[in-house]
């Protein structure tokens, strides 16, 4: 814990396929492709591969930063699928989407198995739901392959006794298990794990707390997107939650975040651009001007 601690002083910068993610510089837009029957976001492409393919297209010209494959729902309740059906869901994609667009891409993968041929298929990043507590070996692929892995919170059940020491605990847990694996500091990125876990009350808390992961020393990612936290909140189904979840990324990003997962990419981006004109005091150009005179 001592060498977290020494480390924590400076964020770096997590070189991945062409990119450098500069923290705190300004806030990276992670566009889902979901490759299942059964998202609760309503967004499950199953296999197709064409259609994946055009909506990461689709997410690179609305300046998405990183694209985000996945093969099996996390949704509560969701069957757990093999690691040959998420291979299937995955693989051909994987393998168009390095080919035909040039951002980095990340697998959203608890199993080692997966992650490896994903990352042979054109993968760049590993995105562990389970923060390396379901399958270690992760940790010893990440470091072998020099990529940056993302470390969630989850558990399960919503039992906690102190809860937001608890899931800063567990995340230092993770990026230990990650360092003494040899995954290096600039390619460990943490995410607090919205909804997976975690009551309503739990996940505002972490919004409203956000700060205290910053001091674990690494960027932040938040996942907020279309989840359930703002359907109860607002009493809206998944596809009426775009500005439910607008708000989360703006606090959030005023709380420290610094990679947002998101579904409705142009819209986000907007707010991420805004949010950190705002916050960091920085402005991104190229987006589509529209010239109106302001009073």
């Amino acid at each position: 814990m001592e060498q977290i601690a020494k480390m924590s002083q400076n964020l770096g910068i997590t070189h991945c396929r062409n990119k450098d993610f500069r923290w705190g510089e300004r806030t990276y837009v992670m566009g889902i492709i979901n490759l299942t029957p059964d998202s609760f976001s309503g967004d499950g492409l199953g296999g197709d591969v064409a259609t994946a393919l055009s909506q990461a297209k689709r997410f690179q010209e609305e300046g998405a930063d990183i694209i985000d494959v996945g093969g099996e729902s996390t949704r509560p309740g969701a069957t757990q699928v093999s690691a040959n059906e998420e291979l299937r869901r995955v693989i051909p994609v994987l393998e168009r989407l390095s080919a035909e667009i040039s951002l980095p891409i990340s697998i959203d993968t608890y199993k080692s198995e997966v992650a490896r041929q994903a990352l042979e298929a054109g993968a760049n990043m590993l995105n562990d739901v389970w923060g390396l507590k379901q399958d270690l070996k992760l940790a010893k692929l990440a470091a072998e392959k020099s990529v940056p892995l993302i470390l969630m919170h989850n558990q399960q059940g919503t039992s906690y006794q102190q809860f937001i020491p608890e899931v800063m605990a567990s995340l230092k847990q993770s990026l230990k298990l990650a360092l003494d694996w040899g995954v290096a500091w600039e390619n460990l990125i943490i995410d607090p794990g919205i909804g997976f876990g975690k009551t309503l009350e739990h996940n505002l808390e972490i919004l409203r707390c956000m700060e205290e992961f910053k001091t674990l020393g690494r960027p932040i990612l938040l996942g907020t997107s279309r989840k359930s936290l703002i359907g109860r909140v607002l009493n809206l189904p998944p596809q009426e939650r775009i500005e439910g979840t607008a708000a989360t990324v703006a606090i959030g990003i005023a709380k420290g975040a610094d990679i947002v997962r998101v579904h409705d990419v142009a819209q986000m981006v907007r707010i991420c651009r805004m949010s950190d004109a705002i916050i960091r005091g920085t402005h991104q150009p190229g987006l589509p001007q529209h010239h109106n005179h302001e009073v």
